[in-house]
């Protein structure tokens, strides 16, 4: 993993935080666009109601997919990709200021996706009459039809900024974890392994990695997100609470963290296809709280 108090990590870290800004500062010029155009919030709600009035009631969602979205949040402490953001801060005063700005962004950046979604609905009511009758053109679309070909070329170039961000950040996570927590102390622990040749390995890595992902990209297109919600929730339910217990309750043992991490992991698969289609309610949900059962009840023993 990155080690800690890295400067070229905080420059990363801050650079994403620009990254995250200006794609806040794009979706917000879109969502202001777009509501005017409709003639405010009235007649969006007016439009919204008449083509279905579940757009504009969260109670319509249900009371399991309402938990599964509140519940979602639960995944963070187990991604690996956000736990080494924390493990290379530069000071450890900055850890609550951190935690803060980087929720504050991920509120704003989730209301500015629904507040684009909503006057898109009103201004394409059909699916339909998007290309390939994918609603999630609907910014570009939107984009097209209220800025011209200047303003048009930066809202949308500030999609692949954000894209590449994210991509590099995961191949990295992918070949740091790869070489320092297999490589390094599984294949190879008993013989001193140069940095050169690491860094090799790394490199090894993040190209094979990145060939696998394209290739799922174009062969399993339509599963790609519902594997990261699955992902999502695996790593969320397995390490989340390992993490959480380990941190803030001095009584965690080893053996209960392996207990949680192995609960966490059936219950998430044993969730998601047997019960979840019964439930409605999203694996991570149970397979979180049954993993620090697991890790609380297994320290006491």
């Amino acid at each position: 993993m990155a080690p800690s108090g890295s400067k070229r990590d905080s420059v990363r870290d801050g650079s994403r935080s620009d990254l995250g800004s200006h794609r806040t500062h794009r979706r917000r010029v879109l969502t202001v666009v777009g509501i005017i155009h409709v003639g405010g919030f009235v007649p969006l709600r007016g439009i919204l109601t008449q083509l279905n009035p579940a757009y504009v009631d969260p109670l319509s969602l249900g009371f399991g997919l309402i938990i599964a979205f509140v519940g979602i949040g639960l995944g963070a402490p187990g991604q690996s990709h956000i736990l080494v953001r924390y493990m290379s801060i530069d000071d450890p005063k900055n850890l609550k200021t951190g935690a803060v700005v980087e929720t504050i962004w991920n509120v704003l950046l989730g209301l500015g996706a629904v507040l684009i979604g909503l006057p898109g609905r009103a201004v394409v009511p059909k699916v339909e009459n998007l290309p390939n009758q994918d609603a999630e053109v609907v910014y570009l679309v939107l984009s097209s039809q209220y800025f011209g070909p200047a303003l048009y070329g930066l809202l949308v170039g500030g999609i692949f900024p954000a894209i590449l961000s994210t991509a590099d950040s995961q191949l990295l996570v992918v070949a740091s974890t790869f070489v320092r927590d297999v490589y390094e102390k599984i294949l190879r622990k008993h013989s001193r392994i140069d940095e050169l040749k690491k860094l090799k390995v790394s490199r090894y890595v993040v190209l094979l990695s990145g060939l696998i992902a394209l290739i799922l990209a174009f062969v399993a297109r339509d599963l790609v997100f519902w594997l990261v919600l699955f992902a999502w929730a695996g790593l969320g339910a397995s390490i989340g609470p390992a993490i959480i217990f380990s941190l803030f309750w001095n009584r965690t043992t080893r053996h209960a963290v392996l207990a949680g991490m192995i609960t966490g992991t059936v219950v998430t698969i044993v969730w998601k296809l047997f019960l979840r289609e019964y439930t409605e309610v999203y694996e991570l949900i149970p397979a979180f709280f049954c993993s620090a059962a697991a890790i609380f009840a297994a320290s006491l023993i």
